[in-house]
């Protein structure tokens, strides 16, 4: 009797294990959580940033260094500065974007232009850690908690040639830090985020 009694419950125990294990925390959501709630506090942004571009037939890396600033709600400026003056400021939903190797300057909507609304939807997304917005398009996986450091894989089509991305946010959890684009070809874009100030007060005109 003792041997069937103890039969059974070693049966039932492997039964009632796997439903235990699927009960475990997710150790992502707080993390998620907390990030939210530090970038909430979140009212501006000036950053100074580095952009390496690592080309797999290639072994040397590309550099181009400029500033990007941000304002609550939707205002952005990113500009390069070096080798080349270029970039875009977003004010809205409408900006202006420009290029000093043409000489162009043109006006932009983000209702007709699919291209810049899905780069300026990227950067507020990193900006003011929106991950409802990202878990649209990605699969987030936490892969390191101090610093916080995710990987983003892309669950929709629209995701083209983008193979994951990886974001490393601030020792304080308030801004990211560095972020990388892989491609599917094996190229791959790292930009370092530097000198982040927050909370400043940013010049209107700047937008």
């Amino acid at each position: 009797m003792r041997r069937l009694t103890a039969a059974t419950l070693m049966f039932l125990c492997a039964l009632v294990a796997p439903a235990w294990a699927e009960k475990a925390p997710d150790p992502l959501e707080p993390v998620l959580v907390r990030i939210e709630n530090l970038a909430s506090g979140v009212r501006t942004l000036e950053s100074d940033f580095v952009q390496e571009k690592h080309l797999a037939v290639f072994q040397e890396v590309l550099l181009s260094k400029g500033r990007f600033y941000y304002a609550r709600e939707n205002r952005l400026r990113w500009e390069l500065l070096t080798p080349v003056q270029s970039g875009f400021v977003l004010n809205g939903q409408s900006g202006r974007r420009w290029h000093s190797r043409t000489g162009d300057s043109e006006s932009f909507d983000l209702n007709s232009d699919p291209v810049m609304k899905i780069v300026a939807g990227q950067l507020l997304a990193w900006t003011r850690a929106d991950f409802p917005a990202l878990g649209r398009e990605y699969r987030i996986v936490l892969l390191a908690e101090s610093p916080v450091k995710l990987r983003l894989e892309p669950t929709t089509a629209a995701a083209g040639f983008i193979d994951y991305l990886q974001i490393v946010f601030s020792s304080d959890g308030r801004h990211v830090q560095v972020v990388e684009i892989h491609e599917k070809d094996g190229d791959f874009t790292r930009i370092r985020f530097e000198n982040t100030q927050v909370n400043t007060t940013l010049a209107k005109d700047l937008f």
